[in-house]
């Protein structure tokens, strides 16, 4: 989920599909004993070494059904799925993300699960998080760990301007506090956005943007004042206010950081996994803490989750989803969030979470930001990736320097999606 890989998936659907939960070729024989590849793209040490203990566990107790750990990557998985289901040789349980295999989904090349998962793992993830994964009532991988985006504060910055804690932050607070936090060479916000495009389409739900009307290819850009109001606030914080370091918008989240320990800006907006890092890296007697989460009309984001799923053609697809069920359980599931500073889709996890932390270190906040996070109209779009690539980013980036107005972003962004689309 750190970020949307963005090739297009090349158009080869499979003409027979494994995918329908009666078919006796997918459910493997109960005697025979099966090893499954499964590619993680865990890459945090903690996190890493979570997931492999996970496998260890579960293949101490399951000889029949071995699980070999494959390492992936998050820079590269989407056009080595591509490849592997066009060669028939993908991994027997694929880590991704939901935006990411929604062209998956469409072209068959993942089997539906509903009939192998259990009724324990359907009941613990809410609906709107499964409605992600979803299509045509059939559920096509399991929603494990969320992220959301976060404003991490300088306690002591916060304190010295008289900004006082809050159990809501709007989006004018979030600017009205920046422009106090703005003085003596110091700016009230450092927001790396050098790939601005999950950010501002997660956030634009604050304000009900939709981006996008209808699903699959047939899906329709709409873009308007919703779709445009996030990326209209950063741009009047940087250029109006000037309390958003307007280098700090070219740069990555993780570039932002240092400047953040340094006293340079008093507030970062990032995901909030990124409180790992600045619990491993700022300085001795740094304090800092999570806001709450941001909210327009409301405090929605955009439920993008990370995935595992099992190929159509699969014959081990009924053994695959009871690695599956087994990885969802409360207590890895915990272990893996915890590990990568993501919030989990259960609350059993997200409640084992809080218990373990004691909701310090910004947990406590971090939790309750998934409560609103739900699926997002471009989650069932197909060539989302594409666009996201080739247009919305680049059009973002003009944007976000100055470069270019509002409208001639809203043009670039609906106009482009015809292109790509064509």
């Amino acid at each position: 989920m750190r970020k949307v890989v963005t090739a297009l998936l090349a158009a080869s659907a499979l003409v027979t599909l494994a995918g329908c939960g009666g078919n006796s070729d997918n459910s493997g024989d109960a005697g025979e004993k099966v090893t499954l590849k499964f590619q993680s793209l865990a890459f945090q040490k903690t996190t890493v070494a979570a997931t492999k203990k996970i496998v260890a566990d579960w293949n101490a107790t399951n000889p029949n059904i071995q699980v070999e750990y494959v390492q992936g990557s998050w820079d590269s998985v989407h056009d080595q799925l591509v490849t592997q289901f066009q060669g028939g040789t993908a991994p027997d349980i694929i880590h991704d993300e939901s935006a990411d295999i929604t062209g998956f989904i469409n072209q068959g090349y993942l089997a539906d699960l509903s009939p192998y998962l259990s009724q324990a793992t359907k009941d613990a993830v809410p609906q709107g998080v499964w409605d992600t994964v979803s299509n045509d009532g059939k559920v096509y991988a399991a929603p494990t760990l969320l992220q959301s985006y976060v404003v991490f504060a300088n306690t002591a910055a916060l304190k010295q301007a008289g900004v006082t804690a809050a159990t809501e932050l709007t989006w004018d607070d979030l600017a009205a506090n920046a422009k106090k936090l703005t003085t003596g060479g110091k700016y009230g916000i450092g927001w790396g956005l050098k790939s601005p495009t999950a950010t501002v389409l997660n956030l634009g739900m604050n304000f009900d943007a939709k981006f996008f009307d209808g699903t699959g290819r047939d899906a329709k850009a709409a873009i308007g004042d919703a779709e445009l109001e996030v990326p209209k606030r950063i741009h009047e914080m940087a250029y109006t206010d000037k309390s958003i370091d307007p280098t700090s918008l070219t740069q990555s989240g993780a570039d932002v950081l240092p400047g953040f320990y340094a006293g340079k800006y008093a507030m970062v907006v990032g995901g909030n996994y990124a409180a790992q890092q600045i619990l491993a890296e700022a300085p001795k007697g740094f304090q800092w803490e999570v806001l709450p989460p941001l909210k327009g009309t409301s405090a929605k984001q955009a439920a993008n989750p990370q995935t595992l799923s099992v190929p159509a053609e699969s014959k081990n697809v009924k053994q695959a989803a009871q690695f599956i069920d087994y990885f969802m359980k409360a207590d890895n599931l915990a272990a893996v969030g915890q590990g990568d500073w993501l919030i989990p889709t259960t609350q059993a996890a997200r409640d084992a979470i809080l218990k373990t932390t004691g909701g310090k270190d910004g947990w406590q906040q971090t939790l309750a930001s998934g409560a609103e996070l739900t699926k997002a109209p471009f989650q069932s779009v197909e060539n989302y990736p594409k666009w996201k690539d080739q247009i919305a980013t680049p059009a973002l980036q003009e944007y976000l320097a100055n470069k270019t107005d509002l409208a001639a972003l809203g043009k670039k962004l609906n106009d482009g999606w015809g292109q790509v689309n064509g």
